[in-house]
This record gives structure tokens, C-alpha cells and sequence, in this order.
């Protein structure tokens, strides 16, 4: 399992990035807010979908994982 954060800044294309507790692209404090420990990228990006209108994946630590 995996820890996930969700940045709650958007993107400049209003998409907020889901990032692992690993992440060198992760941002600090309070501009992230933690998702949880999943399986997979894909259930952490359904659990963001609860709070945040379009998500998607970072490409530095999630772009490989299933």
C-alpha cells in the first residue's frame, strides 16, 4: 500500500495532482492534503474525486503505477 496526497492547489488547468508520500514533486503542508494508504493510483484518484472536480495523476511519481 501507498500513501496519497492530493495538492489543493490547482494547476494552472484547474486539475489538482495526486502524489505519493515519495514524491520529489510533492508540495509541503498545507497545500496538500492526504488521501490515504490504496492499492493502486487509480483508487486514490477516485478517493480525490470526493473533494476535488478534476484530478489527475503526477507524471514524476505516479505516471508508472497501475
Amino acid at each position: 500500500m501507498v500513501i496519497y496526497y492530493v495538492n489543493r492547489s490547482s494547476r494552472s488547468e484547474g486539475q489538482h495532482e495526486v502524489h505519493t508520500s515519495s514524491c520529489p514533486d510533492l508540495p509541503e503542508g498545507e497545500e496538500t492534503e492526504i488521501l490515504g494508504s490504496y492499492s493502486s493510483v487509480q483508487e486514490a484518484l477516485k478517493e480525490a474525486l470526493y473533494g476535488y472536480e478534476r484530478v489527475v495523476k503526477c507524471k514524476w511519481c505516479c505516471e508508472d503505477l497501475a
